[in-house]
């Protein structure tokens, strides 16, 4: 069949009534500046390459899980709603999702996005935005500045905004998806004489000339020209079509290895949908438990691979048809087994705010795989000694990185080495997999003398900070009590200007500043305590504390070292404290219980 064209209109309407998304596409990657670029080089009459579609059979529509295209987006999302087919002609896109859904967004949609610097889960902090442009700009008529190469053009005016941006003497805004609603000529004249009398009456003649000009531009691009390229695959068999599919998604916003390794599985697990199967565990993972997690599906699926005992590789040669249905039989399991492993390190208070490797985790969930053992669900000794082992290993190995970089035979090493301990001990083999690691990275995995010494050097701010200073505490509830990284000598106090106006000479200035975020000057105190302390003077607020607390966290005892003067001094005696303390959780917790269950 020869390729075909059609406009950007028919196209827009076809989605979601005609043309939908098999289960083997990926979601919606682009940002809000992919989307915008679209449509810029739309409007400068840009080719944005073919689309691929496959024409499914009547007779065989029923067999396919199909998904609609994503018209009100969120940022970040994972999930395209299912669709129905309802005896409809069904047109699945092959290739030319992302291109498809930013024009129904830019169209008849919207993109919502994060504001910079604001949490995930703080409601505030989404903005729900709808594509306009501004028909005063036209990059022709913007002279480039000498140093600009030459073969950069400026863009066209389009923008999100969450309200109608306000028009003025320079700008006149139009919502882009309000050209949807001209489909003739004579409509669409009327629209432009509206949208010009919107232009102050100081108007000048070149000004209404480019309004007009880009409103046409726009028109035809929407309208007129047949700018969507397509070639429709007729073929019904599925191998066939995966296959196309693989090829046709090979450039571009490349596939993960997950979004193959999902096709394939989703062309072999016919009992279930593997992709809602897997994007709703990955769901659960990152916002139903206790504690919020930063999961993706490739982490799911190198799970699935280690866990059933697999070559663990990501690798596609690894997902055979045998290994496949291997995984069928597991998956059950293996959600129980991640699940339970994101439940104990979320308790450690390890959630995506500070954990700095996924596959520090895979060794953890093969433990509890292996034995099918959930440690939050007990408190006798066996089940408390070895969430302690687990805790302190894991933190040890992400505050000396043993799994950055390519952790395949990190992983590995850590698979065989829990495998070959199990049949002799229930335990957690903290002592053994310190060992292992440590001649596989060819550095200490453990918190050494010499490892910790690197450790000392974090500063206030740093993702690592938390794993650090809950380990100088005895607490066992991180994952249900909020706590707060809090300066003992408190910011407000060593502040530069502060500092300096109470005439204290630049040299000690200094030298105070370079303390004030190091691990000596921080502790964690639950959220009421931080708020209690407040700005308040450290000599002030540490009086109305006992020894028991002083002791808790590692504070001198020595009120001499409690003025801000003797900051550095301070710092100095403390980090020995808790040099000391990491020191000694080197070894295997010992809590008179060792045994099996």
């Amino acid at each position: 069949m020869p390729y075909d064209s059609t406009t950007i209109a028919t196209t827009v309407e076809k989605i979601n009534t005609e043309y939908f998304l098999p289960a083997i596409q990926r979601p919606y990657v682009w940002g809000p500046e992919q989307m915008v670029a679209l449509f810029d080089s739309l409007m400068k009459g840009y080719p944005i390459s073919s689309f691929l579609l496959w024409e499914v059979a009547p007779e065989n529509e029923m067999n396919w899980q199909i998904y609609k295209f994503a018209e009100h987006f969120r940022f970040g999302e994972v999930h395209n709603e299912i669709a129905g087919t309802d005896g409809r002609k069904l047109t699945l896109v092959l290739d030319g999702q992302q291109r498809l859904t930013s024009l129904l967004i830019g169209l008849r949609g919207s993109f919502t996005v994060k504001s910079r610097g604001r949490r995930w889960d703080n409601p505030d902090a989404w903005q729900r935005k709808t594509l306009y442009i501004d028909v005063l700009v036209d990059p022709s008529l913007i002279p480039k500045s000498e140093d600009a190469d030459d073969d950069i053009e400026h863009p066209y005016g389009f923008e999100l905004f969450d309200k109608p941006p306000q028009s003025g003497p320079a700008n006149l805004w139009i919502k882009v998806g309000d050209i949807l609603n001209y489909p003739d000529p004579e409509r669409f004249k009327v629209f432009v004489d509206r949208t010009l009398n919107r232009l102050p009456p100081s108007k000048t003649w070149m000004t209404e000339e480019t309004a007009k000009r880009n409103l046409d531009r726009l028109y035809k691009m929407i309208w007129v020209d047949r700018i969507v390229s397509y070639y429709t695959e007729t073929n019904q068999d599925y191998d066939r079509v995966l296959g196309i599919f693989v090829r046709a998604n090979d450039g571009g916003t490349k596939l993960s290895k997950s979004d193959l390794m999902l096709s394939m599985i989703s062309s072999k697990w016919t009992d279930i949908s593997a992709r809602e199967e897997i994007y709703n565990f990955v769901e659960t993972l990152n916002s139903r438990l206790d504690r919020k997690n930063d999961v993706n599906k490739d982490f799911v699926m190198k799970a699935c691979l280690l866990l059933s005992d697999l070559d663990h590789v990501y690798q596609v040669k690894n997902f055979t048809n045998r290994n496949l249905e291997i995984m069928r039989g597991n998956w059950t399991k293996i959600q129980q087994s991640l699940k339970r492993t994101f439940q104990l390190v979320n308790s450690f208070g390890i959630d995506r705010e500070n954990l700095t490797s996924l596959n520090a985790l895979l060794p953890i969930a093969y433990y509890l795989h292996k034995l099918d053992l959930d440690l939050m669900s007990a408190t006798t000794p066996f089940y408390v000694s070895n969430a302690e082992r687990i805790r302190r290993w894991l933190i040890a190995a992400l505050l000396n990185r043993v799994f950055g970089g390519t952790s395949d035979s990190t992983i590995g090493a850590a698979k065989n080495t829990i495998a070959a301990a199990i049949p002799t001990s229930k335990n957690f083999p903290l002592i053994d997999l310190n060992s292992a690691l440590s001649r596989q990275i060819k550095r200490p995995s453990y918190l050494t003398e010499e490892t910790l010494e690197g450790v000392m050097g974090l500063q206030y701010g740093s993702k690592q900070m938390f794993l650090l200073l809950s380990l100088l505490y005895d607490n066992k509830s991180w994952g249900t009590t909020v706590h707060h990284i809090d300066h003992i000598f408190p910011q407000s106090r060593v502040d530069r200007r502060h500092l300096m106006k109470n005439n204290i000479p630049m040299s000690k200035i200094e030298q105070l500043l370079s303390c004030a975020n190091r691990v000596g000057n921080l502790q964690l105190l639950v959220s009421a305590e931080n708020l209690e302390k407040n700005n308040a003077t450290f000599e002030d607020w540490i009086r109305t504390r006992d020894h028991s607390f002083l002791a808790k966290h590692l504070i001198p005892e020595d009120e001499h070292l409690w003025s801000i003067m003797m900051l550095p001094q301070f710092v100095v005696e403390r980090e020995k404290r808790i040099m000391q303390k990491l020191a000694s959780l080197q070894g295997d917790p010992e809590f008179g219980a060792e045994a099996a269950e």
